[in-house]
């Protein structure tokens, strides 16, 4: 399946991050991994709209400001027995009000996918050997989080070749 998706990595005003925790409900045999907030866009749909309303749903933050793509990104994974192939943005949110959280309105497949969402302090991100998803997280997050954002999205593409 190839769509377009928005990616959010939401900062509240002490430069902590929001992950989610995730698992693959189809595959025990993965690890679990902590994950930045996104999902598809719906056609016609903003990549700004997608991210405050995948922020919405899978945190139930309520109070923030979605900012410019700070990243892009296609990669390919398997989830839930399906193959993806995701050409995605990343936005920048902030928030003043951390704990301004409502209930998440997840997906049935989300449901089983997510576990516990927390903020991270970029010390923890950074010194953390959990795996994140967008895997270069704790490279972009230091610069992110002191409002240092890049003047024109970073393409994290990976490579083919290595």
């Amino acid at each position: 399946m190839r769509r377009p998706a928005a990616r959010v990595i939401a900062l509240d005003g002490t430069g902590r991050v929001l992950l989610i925790q995730g698992r693959d409900p189809a595959d025990a045999s993965k690890p679990a991994w902590w994950e930045i907030p996104g999902g598809g866009i719906d056609p016609g749909e903003a990549s700004a709209h997608a991210a405050a309303r995948e922020l919405r749903e899978e945190v139930g933050l309520r109070s923030f400001e979605v900012g410019p793509i700070v990243a892009t990104q296609y990669v390919e994974f398997d989830f839930a027995g399906i193959h993806f192939e995701s050409d995605e943005v990343i936005h920048v949110a902030f928030t003043d009000e951390p704990d301004d959280r409502g209930p998440r309105h997840l997906e049935r497949l989300e449901e089983l996918a997510f576990g516990e969402d927390r903020w991270w302090t970029v010390d923890e991100v950074v010194a953390s050997t959990e795996p994140f998803l967008p895997p270069w997280l704790p490279e972009l997050l230091p610069r992110l989080a002191t409002g240092d954002l890049p003047s024109e999205p970073i393409d994290f593409t990976p490579s083919d070749e290595g």
